[in-house]
């Protein structure tokens, strides 16, 4: 039996039961940040195929989303960091009682394919690594930029590195693959997918830091229960191996 058919397989007897109740298929709109966009799109065709629902994803920072949706936008979902979530419950966006964790993902370093891969196992490796990089980038807007530029002041390098950061508005090792940037700072599980770039490696442990997000469903969703049911599939057994295998840790 195939990975892919076997998690079908999990999928299907998770959902089936409960999809059979609703008469129609939805079309579900979803907002979510860069960060967990390989793991939907994964698991995205899963869920549709037992559901028969159409998933209509939108990608982008969490803050730029969150934005978006209080001034308006239309969703169904979404997956924004924790404390975003919070304040968009608190603002009666998102029902709390349809919300939960998720994942959540370490950040790491990003460099080109077809370079060397410097070691950043250790302080003192992170460090040389940051200083002997001609330029290095971070998405300016993105949640990751403050565990960057701790772990950056952590090292005591803020300074020195000053000249050579580039605040970006696109994920970073996007940045590096396209050869705009040297070195890119994000989360491990944007770095991952990304032809053209690679994982270095994560920031040790005393400089990480972690995004967590949560999954909730609009409070003016007119597919409340299929937005419940798909925030259950994000939080399956089937759901956490993808997320797993996209560099997150579930929950």
């Amino acid at each position: 039996m195939t990975w892919y058919r076997a998690m079908t397989l999990v999928i299907a007897g998770l959902i089936w039961p409960l999809a059979s109740l609703s008469d129609q298929a939805a079309e579900m709109k979803l907002l979510a940040s860069t960060a967990i966009k390989s793991a939907l799109e994964e698991m995205g065709p899963l869920f549709e195929k037992a559901t028969g629902d159409k998933l209509v994803f939108t990608f982008g920072p969490a803050a730029v989303l969150k934005g978006q949706i209080d001034q308006g936008a239309v969703f169904d979902v979404s997956v924004l960091t924790g404390p975003l979530t919070d304040a968009l419950i608190q603002s009666g966006k998102i029902n709390a009682a349809v919300s939960a964790p998720i994942a959540r993902a370490g950040l790491g370093v990003a460099v080109c394919a077809d370079a060397t891969t410097p070691d950043v196992s250790t302080d003192a490796a992170l460090k040389a690594a940051l200083m002997n990089a001609k330029s290095i980038g971070y998405n300016g807007v993105g949640a990751s930029r403050s565990g960057s530029e701790t772990m950056i002041k952590k090292l005591g390098i803020a300074d020195a590195l000053q000249p050579k950061i580039k605040l970006l508005n696109e994920s970073a090792p996007v940045a590096v693959a396209r050869g705009e940037v040297e070195m890119g700072l994000g989360p491990v599980s944007e770095i991952l997918p990304v032809a053209g770039a690679r994982l270095a490696g994560p920031f040790p442990a005393d400089v990480q830091s972690f995004l967590a997000f949560s999954a909730g469903a609009s409070n003016a969703t007119k597919n409340a229960r299929d937005a419940k049911l798909l925030i259950e599939y994000l939080r399956s057994p089937a759901g956490a191996a993808v997320l797993k295998s996209k560099g997150m840790e579930p929950g």
